[in-house]
């Protein structure tokens, strides 16, 4: 089971760069970048609607949407924010070195949410590996742009 869910991340995070060519595609053509990512969370929620039509999902859940806490909203901004910015950075940086930045600052932010069990993650304590694999990470984004 745990291979299968390492399969998707892989898979999931292989789709990111594509997504972000794609999307810079459209806002070149649209000449406009906020443009292109309305259009790319246009046509992603029309999928994920007839995704859960074909899967049958309980789209009555959806009323639960309101019990939430205000700040879960802010994910969807946040999602705005990532597609425009990376329609933005994507042709001016390169594909590698912005998505060498993007998952520098997701693992940056990623070891401070595990380390404190900030918005109800469990906790994964720093240590010196996880650290070093940041490092590395770091490192790598620094050769990514040198070259």
């Amino acid at each position: 089971m745990k291979f299968i869910l390492i399969l998707v991340a892989i898979l999931a995070g292989m789709s990111l760069p594509v997504q972000a060519v794609l999307n810079a595609k459209m806002g070149k053509a649209l000449g406009d970048p906020i443009y292109a990512s309305l259009i790319s969370f246009v046509f992603g929620a029309i999928s994920m609607f007839i995704y859960a039509l074909i899967t049958k999902v309980n789209l009555g859940a959806i009323n639960q949407a309101a019990n939430v806490h205000w700040s879960v909203w802010l994910a969807g901004t946040m999602g705005a924010f990532y597609v425009t910015a990376v329609i933005i950075l994507t042709p001016k940086l390169g594909a590698a070195l912005a998505f060498s930045l993007v998952t520098a600052g997701q693992l940056g932010v990623a070891i401070i949410l595990d380390h404190y069990g900030w918005l109800g993650m469990p906790v994964h304590i720093i240590s010196w590996p996880r650290l070093v694999g940041i490092l590395l990470v770091t490192v790598g984004v620094v050769i990514i742009h040198k070259f």
